[in-house]
């Protein structure tokens, strides 16, 4: 029998340290089928509620995937671009030494397209909090920001007064962001973004569509328009010595 390590934490905590630890160090790969529920009771010497409990919560963290009637494995990591971080426009304003202000559009509960259900990754379609806003500098008129947030991590989305606090600012206090998806492209203004913008209709703008993780769950879908001949989008980054 494996002895779990002797802490105050809970019997489950204990479980999920001791796969994590196994996940780790290597011990486990990735991709390993993990053992059974039943060989993880007996080699732990723990009750089956205390085992489920902690491959449950890992899986709902993304470090697992449990496939019904066949078994739990380790959830490879998910591909991600390091090329734009995830900032706050408010505070690169403020630290240009400008004045950043923002107005809201649009702060509502929706039932989300068919599309927008499959990138949230729900099993069946349910309400999400919708938000618009514009966000300027020094009043000039700079980004166009459309969020879709998931209600059952940031529960309280829709009673926030954002023209007072930045989106990035609640959704960040709120629920933490461990992996980050990009799509950057340039598209020509729309009638109703070259209104919000203040430019013209055919303007180039740059377009980024991010989607954010908590562990497994999707957190927030966004859209993000800048007014191509305002704003610019980059990082310093280190590349990876693998490709």
């Amino acid at each position: 029998m494996i002895d779990l390590p002797d802490t105050a934490s809970p019997l489950y905590e204990k479980v999920k340290d001791y796969i994590l630890a196994n996940i780790g160090t290597g011990r486990w790969g990735k991709d390993r089928k993990l053992p059974s529920e039943n060989e993880l009771v007996a080699s732990l010497g723990v009750s089956r509620m205390t085992v489920h409990r902690a491959l449950r919560e890992l899986t709902a963290a993304g470090f697992l995937i449990r496939l019904q009637g066949v078994g739990t494995f380790i959830a490879p990591p998910r591909p991600q671009s390091t090329l734009i971080e995830i900032n706050n426009i408010a505070a690169e304003i403020v630290e240009r030494g400008n004045r950043h202000r923002s107005e809201v559009l649009v702060l509502e509960t929706i039932m989300p397209t068919k599309e927008l259900a499959l990138s949230f990754e729900f099993p069946k379609r349910v309400a999400i909090y919708h938000s618009v806003v514009v966000n300027f500098e020094n009043d000039l008129p700079v980004q166009l920001e459309e969020r879709f947030v998931n209600p059952s991590l940031i529960p309280d989305y829709d009673k926030q007064d954002f023209s007072k606090t930045a989106t990035y600012d609640y959704l960040m206090q709120k629920t933490p962001v461990t992996e980050v998806e990009h799509i950057i492209s340039a598209i020509p203004a729309d009638a109703e973004t070259a209104r919000h913008l203040n430019i013209d209709v055919g303007s180039c703008c740059l377009f980024l569509h991010r989607r954010t993780w908590t562990g497994a769950i999707v957190a927030t879908i966004s859209k993000l328009t800048y007014a191509g001949s305002r704003y610019s989008l980059g990082s310093r980054y280190s590349p990876s010595k693998t490709n």
